[in-house]
């Protein structure tokens, strides 16, 4: 995929999210913030799928949005080995085929503060999936 292409989806899915949003009932829930530059997110797990409510940058609100499209019909341990491979890609800028479009963000890799912004979701869906745990 091209730059401009992933330029493009993760404008699309910052203004046009498709998992966004409090849902009226959730299984659990769980809160992310990042001080540093202002980045809070909400994520919820309900008996659909993945919802989040999400302020800040660009990167996060993509970020959680595609990581609700890969996470939907997964297990926990699935979502683990998924949320291992997305930070790998995020942090090395190395594309990985299984993860399809959450490869967009591979070039965050290039901008160490912005890191965060991309794995604050999956660190807040983590927090949630072990509260279904418990």
């Amino acid at each position: 995929m091209s730059d401009a292409l992933y330029q493009s989806l993760i404008m699309d899915r910052t203004k046009n999210p498709r998992h966004a949003g409090r849902p009226a009932e959730f299984l659990a829930h769980a809160h992310g913030d990042n001080p540093m530059c202002g980045d809070r997110i909400d994520v919820f797990v309900t008996p659909d799928g993945i919802r989040h409510d999400t302020k800040g940058c660009a990167i996060i609100t993509a970020s959680a949005d595609l990581m609700a499209d890969a996470a939907a019909g997964k297990s926990a341990d699935e979502i683990k080995q998924l949320r291992a491979s997305f930070e790998s890609v995020v942090t090395t800028g190395r594309p990985d085929d299984s993860l399809g479009d959450l490869n967009a963000l591979a070039g965050v890799s290039e901008f160490r503060s912005r890191i965060r912004c991309a794995t604050l979701p999956w660190s807040a869906l983590s927090d949630a999936l072990d509260q279904t745990n418990e």
